[in-house]
């Protein structure tokens, strides 16, 4: 995906409101790009965009090279909240929404919500109530769902910020594992620097309002800990001082 000279405004009583000035993003093919800036940067405004939720003011948002004019089934968007789910449907009907609404057959429909249930390590709840299940469980339904539907990019908008500590631990390393099996897109905007950080092939950082981007840096953990597990990375001194140096270029620009 790309923005090209992208500017967000809003008409507001007092004036217009510069969300995003001139932003430019590529987002290569299979990698994880995660946006993180100060709270009103745009990050959530750039995600919206690519998932055609709202057109940008000036400039363009491309997918595969053509104009992005609305949602569409290549890209799947997770949000903070399960409110998302459909709480009268079981775990297994919510996975299987977008299949269901792209008319995949019953069967085949069935066949591809069990393999992702197994991935998220939810095989044995697929006939459960959406409300029998813990905000984490939840969490990783909505991933399936988006995931089941196989678009080739994945919107996370952070989808770990209302559960537990521990519990996003384990988001963590299966979000990893998830995006190192398939290789699919995933852009996610997190305020967390330790995630951004361990999940991320690519940090964007954003500036205070009107969002631009600031800097924009690679990294490899993700990949070391896929080979070498999260504790060990977490622990060895490149990783922290990569959260101490993405810290400082939050703090002071």
């Amino acid at each position: 995906m790309k923005l090209s000279d992208v500017t967000v405004s809003y008409q507001l009583k007092a004036g217009p409101l510069i969300a995003l000035d001139n932003v430019n993003l590529d987002v290569s093919e299979g990698s994880f790009v995660s946006l993180i800036g100060p709270s009103g940067c745009g990050k959530s405004t750039i995600l919206n965009l690519m998932a055609g939720y709202i057109k940008p003011t000036r400039g363009q948002v491309l997918m595969m090279g053509k104009p992005v004019e609305g949602p569409g089934p290549d890209r799947m968007v997770v949000h903070q909240s399960s409110s998302a789910l459909l709480p009268w449907l079981s775990v297994a009907d919510n996975v299987g929404l977008g299949l269901r609404a792209k008319g995949v057959p019953k069967a085949k429909r069935k066949e591809i919500v069990r393999n992702y249930l197994d991935l998220v390590s939810l095989g044995g709840f697929g006939d459960h109530p959406i409300y029998h299940i813990s905000g984490g469980m939840q969490q990783r339904v909505a991933l399936a769902r988006a995931l089941a539907t196989e678009a080739p990019v994945v919107l996370l908008d952070e989808p770990l910020g209302a559960i537990d500590a521990l519990q996003r631990e384990v988001m963590q390393d299966l979000l990893l594992d998830i995006w190192n099996r398939t290789r699919r897109t995933f852009v996610l905007v997190t305020h967390s620097v330790e995630e951004a950080v361990y999940l991320s092939t690519d940090i964007v950082v954003m500036s205070a309002r009107p969002g631009r981007v600031l800097r924009r840096s690679s990294v490899s953990f993700g990949a070391q800990a896929v080979a070498e597990g999260s504790s060990k990375v977490k622990a060895e001194q490149p990783f922290v001082t990569a959260q101490s140096e993405l810290m400082n270029q939050l703090i002071h620009g």
